[in-house]
């Protein structure tokens, strides 16, 4: 049974979102602000966090930040009224791995919720064997990727995405199936969630790149982006 951490405000939503996912079969905690909610998180360490931006007393962004670095394996799926990308993009990357915008449908939210479980923690492939790309070196079963022996700080899901990319590199990976491989086979969000972790991703090798590329140079892989199509992983680009 996984637990779930409910974040709302608002008594409608909350109650509706504690009955319809106790109903589902999850354990539920439900607080009303953001300091209860990081007192909860360290208490219990819930499996999933939905979390409102709208929070009474801190904004929901830092919450998520927060959240992200006392519970670094579990989920957070931001629940937020608004739609600009902007703050969708600034919920992904405090740490968030999805986004559902109000008014959202129950069974919508039910559907992902079961999909993150379902991928959380778990490989995006049968194969467990260790890739070697260059000075990049990922360790499924360790669930580590090291670049000239210094490990990337990467989050569940970008290690997910790294793992699936190497499993094909040089060929291109269309978004629909990087989405069904690392989400969901039964996805129906939306892509600009692999956009932003993309870009998380290839942030991180390169800090990591540039702290290895100290005790001299290295060869990394490349994400190139596909316009229309999905991504490829490159190997071979030398760096000082």
């Amino acid at each position: 049974m996984s637990l779930v951490l409910v974040v709302e405000d608002d008594p409608t939503i909350g109650s509706a979102l504690q009955s319809a996912l106790g109903v589902a079969g999850h354990s539920v905690i439900w607080k009303r602000d953001g300091g209860a909610a990081l007192e909860s998180a360290r208490a219990a360490a819930p499996d999933l966090v939905l979390l409102d931006l709208g929070l009474p007393d801190v904004d929901g962004l830092t919450i998520c930040r927060e959240l992200r670095m006392l519970l670094s394996s579990a989920v957070i799926v931001v629940l937020t009224a608004r739609r600009e990308q902007i703050d969708i993009v600034s919920g992904l990357e405090s740490g968030a791995d999805d986004y559902l915008t109000k008014p959202f449908s129950v069974v919508e939210l039910l559907a992902r919720v079961r999909a993150h479980l379902r991928r959380s923690g778990a490989e995006t492939s049968g194969n467990d064997d260790d890739a070697v790309l260059g000075s990049l070196i990922i360790d499924v079963s360790g669930r580590r990727a090291t670049i000239g022996g210094i490990e990337a700080p990467l989050r569940a899901r970008e290690f997910d995405l790294l793992v699936r990319l190497s499993r094909q590199p040089g060929v291109a990976i269309g978004r629909a199936e990087l989405m069904a491989d690392v989400w969901d086979e039964n996805w129906f969000g939306s892509t600009k969630t692999l956009d932003v972790h993309v870009a998380a991703l290839r942030r991180r090798l390169r800090e990591t790149a540039d702290l290895a590329s100290m005790a001299g140079p290295l060869t990394l892989p490349v994400i190139t982006t596909l316009r229309g199509h999905g991504y490829r992983l490159d190997v071979g680009r030398p760096i000082a």
